[in-house]
C-alpha cells in the first residue's frame, strides 16, 4: 500500500480524508467517536481507501465507498460499494509479553507472510492488512500462536469467507 506523500503544506496531495462514524461500547472502546482514513478520489462521491483503518469495523484498505460531505466540508463514508478482498486484523501486543509490546516486532513477524501494517503508539495497537493472496492459514496460525504464547491479543476487523475457511493447522 502506498503511503501518501506530504506536500509542503502538510496535506496529502491527490488524497482525501474520509471519516467513519464509530460506535463506542460501554467501556468507551474504541477510544474515538470517528476515524479518518486516507482515500483516493475515483470521481464524484466515490473513493478507494488507501490505508488501514484502526477502529472502523468491516472496512479494509482498498475498499470502495460512496461518501457524503457535511456542511462543514467533512467527507463521511456512506455506502460500501466494493470490498477489496483485503482483511483487516488488529493486534495489541502485551507490554509484559515476549515482544515487550513492540509494534514493530508484530509487523516484523507478519512481513514474511506478505502482510503489512501500521502501528499506532497512542493506543499500542497494530492494524494488519492481509491481502487475499496471502497464506491465510499461516497468518491465522501465527495469530493463534501469539495468543497462546501471551504475545498479543487480536480482533478481526474485516474478514471474508476465505479467511473463515482457512485452516490454521
Amino acid at each position: 500500500m502506498a503511503a501518501p506523500d506530504n506536500d509542503r503544506d502538510g496535506e496529502y496531495s491527490d488524497f482525501v480524508r474520509v471519516r467513519f462514524q464509530l460506535r463506542q461500547d460501554d467501556d468507551g472502546w474504541p477510544p474515538v467517536a470517528s476515524e479518518g482514513v486516507w482515500a483516493v478520489p475515483l470521481g464524484g462521491d466515490v473513493v478507494r481507501l488507501d490505508n488501514i483503518p484502526w477502529f472502523a469495523r468491516n472496512v479494509a484498505s482498498g475498499d470502495t465507498f460512496r461518501t457524503s460531505t457535511d456542511s462543514d466540508g467533512v467527507r463521511w463514508a456512506a455506502d460500501k460499494l466494493a470490498w477489496s478482498g483485503n482483511c483487516t486484523v488488529r493486534v495489541i501486543p502485551f507490554p509484559d509479553g515476549a515482544l515487550a509490546g513492540s509494534r514493530q516486532a508484530v509487523l516484523d513477524a507478519f512481513a514474511p507472510l506478505g502482510v503489512d501494517g501500521e502501528g499506532l503508539q497512542q493506543y499500542g495497537i497494530v492494524a494488519l492488512n492481509i491481502p487475499p493472496d496471502a497464506d491465510l492459514g499461516a497468518v491465522k496460525r501465527l495469530l493463534g500462536q501469539g495468543v497462546d504464547d501471551d504475545w498479543w491479543d487480536y480482533e478481526e476487523g474485516c474478514i471474508g469467507q476465505a479467511w473463515l475457511s482457512a485452516d490454521p493447522r
